[in-house]
């Protein structure tokens, strides 16, 4: 069967990474179905993180995952919805408020976390432990954070006008 995608090359790039991005979520969403787990695909960073952490700004957060407030505030939202988190306000300043994982999510999270392992062993084996396309995606990121995809297209269409 034609993968045209693949044909484009890097044109296809985005288009591959997110077909490959939907895919992986729509699995991990239908292990949480399974596993009657309440939760999303995307939570398991914030649930790390606090493990790690015991408390985090929203600030904090969005730096560590590179999400903006408001992408960060939606999944909090759900987070606390569903019992996973605690706000403690700041004694000193009030206006500061952080998060903690609350007592339902420090027992479910060793439930969570087996299946999260189970995951990432299986994305390892599926790349036989090498770790060429994590170098390769930490490199395009680290580009990407220098100079932006919209500016290297403009970069390159100055560039294109010129020759």
């Amino acid at each position: 069967m034609e993968d045209y995608l693949k044909e484009l090359g890097y044109l296809g790039l985005i288009a591959r990474l997110k077909r490959l991005s939907d895919g992986m979520l729509y699995s991990i969403r239908d292990v949480y179905k399974l596993k009657a787990f309440e939760i999303e695909p995307n939570w398991h960073f914030v649930f790390l993180s606090l493990k790690q952490h015991e408390t985090r700004t929203m600030t904090q957060l969005s730096g560590a995952f590179g999400l903006s407030q408001p992408a960060l505030v939606k999944i909090i939202n759900k987070m606390k919805k569903k019992g996973y988190l605690d706000f403690i306000q700041d004694d000193k300043d009030k206006r500061k408020t952080q998060l903690r994982l609350s007592q339902k999510a420090k027992n479910e999270l060793p439930h969570f976390e087996k299946v999260w392992n189970a995951g990432q062993n299986s994305i390892a084996k599926m790349l036989n432990e090498d770790q060429t396309f994590m170098s390769k995606l930490e490199d395009l990121e680290r580009l990407l954070k220098q100079q932006g995809f919209k500016d290297r297209i403009l970069e390159q269409l100055l560039e294109n006008k010129k020759a």
